[in-house]
């Protein structure tokens, strides 16, 4: 199985979600990716872990409605200091929505919202380092940013995060920069301004690794998901795009593509 490297400055680290759900979040992931839940005690406030054989692959929190945000998916990215973190984000145009802090013996987490206005978190790791699976089905697989301010956005994690940034596409049908390049490429920006909103918002996704993209997008259905793009072919795998029974939406990735 691949172990992830969280030890890259700016690479993605951890994935967790916002649900107004925990049980039906647990049986919809459970049932579509044969994850776990562990709850590592009420000091944490109800966050549980998600595992897929015996790793750490994802969190999830209540969202009680108060922040009047909507259910969904955040992206953390490694980052050996929390606070120093923070104080660059305002200082090259993000806002910071909740400043660092201490997760008891876990580690250090912050998040902010870009120069693009997609929020993003940061986790400075102790004896949580993140996911324990990465690019095998039912572990992240791939971590996407869609933004109608690209330039100033690829910056913003350049100077904040510390991105080793390369252009992989520059045409006016697809402008696309990736943390790294080839085999050690660890997530991408993609410019979704010549898109409808509607289609791709602004925002990180992720893409969960799957054998049958097909085969799990009709399970998700089963299990009160939905489909929001069928899967198909693409250069980079079989690619859907669904949401879960509450609504937080999330792509699958199939390595393997059908003719």
């Amino acid at each position: 199985m691949t172990q992830h490297d969280s030890t890259i400055q700016g690479a993605p680290c951890w994935v967790d979600l916002f649900t107004s759900d925990m049980a039906k979040a647990e049986g919809f992931y459970g049932g579509l990716f044969g994850w776990t839940a562990e709850n590592p005690g009420p000091e944490y406030g109800g966050y549980i872990n998600f595992h897929k054989n015996d790793q750490p692959v994802a969190g999830c929190m209540k969202n009680d409605g108060s922040s009047g945000m909507p259910d969904a998916w955040s992206v953390y990215l490694a980052t050996d200091d929390a606070a120093a973190t923070a104080d660059t984000v305002a200082a090259h145009g993000g806002t910071v929505v909740v400043p660092a802090m201490q997760v008891g013996d876990k580690g250090t987490m912050a998040v902010f919202t870009d120069v693009g206005k997609a929020g993003i978190g940061a986790w400075q790791a102790d004896t949580h380092a993140g996911f324990g699976l990465y690019r095998v089905p039912g572990a992240p697989a791939w971590f996407e940013l869609h933004t109608r301010d690209y330039a100033n956005t690829v910056q913003f994690y350049r100077d904040v995060f510390h991105w080793d940034a390369h252009v992989k596409s520059d045409t006016d049908h697809f402008r696309y920069t990736t943390l790294g390049q080839g085999e050690t490429e660890q997530a991408g920006i993609m410019d979704v301004s010549a898109f409808p909103a509607e289609h791709l918002p602004v925002g990180w996704t992720i893409y969960f690794a799957v054998e049958d993209a097909d085969a799990t997008a009709a399970r998700a259905v089963e299990l009160g998901g939905a489909v929001v793009q069928e899967p198909e072919d693409t250069p980079f795998g079989r690619l859907a795009t669904l949401t879960d029974s509450t609504g937080a939406r999330f792509k699958l990735v199939a390595d393997q593509v059908t003719s």
